[in-house]
């Protein structure tokens, strides 16, 4: 009786921000492959962490329905709710990564275009329901912006990231229409990202400051700069037709400059929150690992298009911060689900 209370209990809360588990997740196993240069060992790191991934989101896929079928008032709720429903698109992000991952270790196209697929479907849907939510409710006020409403512009960016690993795979008309998919997508993702970067600067200037549980998206802005950065790069490298590449490139390290500046104040910010021990434990710290993990794989990716070693070498150190970020997460979200805390 009680075992089934508690099953009960974690699909009924089971909430949509888990899924950032597995975007932080895979994040982290790129960014092992893509600095194994340095340690060699971290490429079979990363695979492992690949291959856990994998299972954690069938895992947190099971919940996720069931809540659905179980509680659909509470799932509606989330969506409806001004804050939670930006975390629905990070489902679609998870299994983008893990197409992406079944490419860069498994070299399994055909696999990763699955997953790369229906991730991409997920993303778009959301990404199109959540900004008519949030047009059309009234419930809407200053206190719930924030960079989690970063999260589905994000997600669009991700999109051409894995999509552009499929395209020397395509022909004809199936080439034609990823390429459109994938210019679409970041189009619509990096400029939706500038508007909502302008509405959050607003809050932060003329509101009172993010509330301690939502410290950690501060680090969120970092995902469209980072993933905007290495999706333009890998776009325009596997684009055939765009013949001059390193405009494009070079707005990519523009904005990797402005991703410097945003690590410095995310930085500043938390440690400040967390020597008054104002920091506590919530799912929101996820959001520390993904867009971190974007701009260390954007570092990699501008690094290697311009041969400029020293961003190599910054991105390596900020590796290094990922792994403590995501481990110390790891930990405290393993502890949460063990005191059932994180779903109460």
């Amino acid at each position: 009786m009680q075992v089934a209370k508690q099953e009960n209990i974690i699909i009924k809360n089971f909430s949509p921000a888990w899924f950032a588990s597995v975007m932080g997740t895979g994040a982290l196993s790129l960014a092992c492959n893509s600095y194994s240069h340095f340690l060699p060992f971290l490429r079979t790191v990363g695979l492992v962490l690949f291959y856990f991934n994998i299972a954690w989101a069938f895992i947190l896929l099971i919940p996720w329905v069931l809540r659905w079928i179980l509680y659909p008032n509470q799932a509606i709720s989330d969506l409806n709710h001004p804050i939670t429903t930006q975390f629905y698109p990070t489902i679609g992000v998870g299994f983008m990564l893990i197409g992406m991952g079944m490419v860069v270790y498994l070299q399994n196209v055909i696999t990763g275009f699955i997953f790369w697929s229906a991730g991409t479907l997920v993303t778009i849907f959301f990404a199109v329901l959540i900004p008519l939510i949030v047009f059309e409710g009234k419930h809407i006020q200053l206190d719930h912006i924030n960079p989690a409403w970063f999260i589905p512009p994000v997600a669009l960016i991700v999109i051409p990231a894995g999509g552009s690993l499929f395209l020397s795979s395509l022909n004809g008309l199936r080439w034609e229409l990823l390429i459109v998919l994938n210019y679409f997508s970041w189009g619509a993702g990096f400029f939706l990202w500038l508007s909502l970067l302008a509405i959050t600067f607003y809050r932060f200037i003329l509101h009172h400051p993010l509330p301690s549980n939502l410290i950690p998206t501060f680090w969120i802005n970092l995902g469209p700069i980072g993933v905007g950065a290495s999706s333009l790069v890998n776009l325009i490298k596997n684009t055939s037709f765009v013949t001059a590449k390193e405009p494009f490139g070079t707005f990519g390290l523009i904005l990797w400059g402005f991703g410097i500046w945003w690590v410095l104040i995310a930085g500043i910010v938390t440690l400040l929150y967390a020597r008054r021990a104002n920091l506590p434990f919530t799912m929101s710290w996820w959001a520390f690992t993904f867009p971190l993990g974007a701009y260390v794989l954007a570092s990699n990716t501008l690094a290697k298009f311009f041969n400029l070693y020293l961003i190599d070498y910054i991105g390596y150190a900020l590796f290094w911060l990922l792994v403590i970020f995501w481990s110390l997460t790891f930990l405290n979200s393993l502890k949460g689900i063990y005191t059932l805390k994180l779903f109460k």
